[in-house]
């Protein structure tokens, strides 16, 4: 009995000091004073470098004023998660996600996947993303995009093409398959490409170079398709436009890609090395 109700007391407290806790950052109206000083720390935070400490103490200025403000919480994270400082960013995006959930869980769910590549924490933040916001999207792509790609690089690769396929077949619906995007192929071809079916691979690198001739990742992995089926001349003529493409600057063009690598996007050295394995091979 004694233990009953210390366990009851000790949860009534808990909820107490919870309840305590979230009452205190509830959104509210703001004086016209403290207003005015939020709006001040705001103009001071973007008057200073984005990466630099200084930005980060004016907006924690703010948020002391209005801590349910999830867009300086978000703005206190992006530039550490370009930094590839995750860790940091991390609790930056929680309180983010927590005042703001529609609009910045799809966002965390983005840099896990993209940046932190966590993908099965991703995976997670993107179903809760498609229960608050139905089928939406983050960052130019649906949040079946993104689903695809955390299945991808979990090796999942029948449900990676599942959901890509179901991008391909919502736009083409909607808008016609002109308009769907060369991503969306490009990775399916890459499914099969890891499955080592090399004529449905090559049909969908092809579906991707045709709405995007100047993808040079699309060449390179229907190279290595076509080295795998003995078109060794045809693979290093292909891989020779690729390195042209890349000199030139052309690259995955997706938000972010100055910062991160995407999935599968063709690496200088690996790209190097495939064409001095076929040239090595015509001597």
């Amino acid at each position: 009995m004694k233990h009953t109700l210390l366990m009851l007391i000790i949860s009534i407290a808990g909820y107490t000091v919870y309840g305590q806790g979230d009452t205190k950052h509830v959104p509210r109206p703001l004086s016209a004073e403290d207003s005015t000083r939020v709006g001040y720390y705001w103009e001071k935070a973007n008057s200073v470098r984005l990466f630099s400490q200084q930005r980060q103490k004016y907006l924690d200025s703010a948020l002391a004023i209005a801590p349910w403000k999830a867009y300086f919480w978000q703005q206190k994270a992006m530039p550490l998660s370009k930094q590839m400082k995750h860790d940091l960013a991390r609790p930056y995006l929680d309180s983010a996600a927590k005042y703001n959930p529609h609009q910045y869980v799809p966002y965390r769910a983005y840099l896990l996947c993209i940046f932190s590549r966590d993908y099965k924490e991703a995976l997670d933040d993107f179903y809760l993303a498609q229960t608050l916001n139905g089928n939406s999207g983050v960052m130019d792509h649906p949040y079946d995009f993104y689903i695809g790609l955390c299945h991808l690089q979990l090796d999942n690769f029948d449900s990676c093409r599942y959901m890509m396929q179901k991008c391909i077949d919502y736009k083409t619906k909607q808008q016609g398959a002109e308009w769907v995007h060369y991503l969306h192929w490009f990775y399916v071809g890459i499914t099969w490409y890891e499955q080592d079916n090399n004529d449905s691979a090559i049909s969908c690198f092809d579906r991707s170079l045709a709405l995007n001739p100047y993808l040079p990742d699309a060449k390179y992995y229907k190279a290595l398709c076509l080295s795998r089926r003995g078109e060794k001349k045809e693979a290093l003529a292909l891989l020779y436009e690729t390195d042209s493409l890349i000199r030139k600057g052309y690259f995955i063009n997706e938000d972010n890609a100055r910062y991160e690598v995407y999935p599968y996007q063709v690496r200088k050295y690996f790209l190097e090395g495939a064409i001095a394995s076929l040239e090595e091979n015509e001597e």
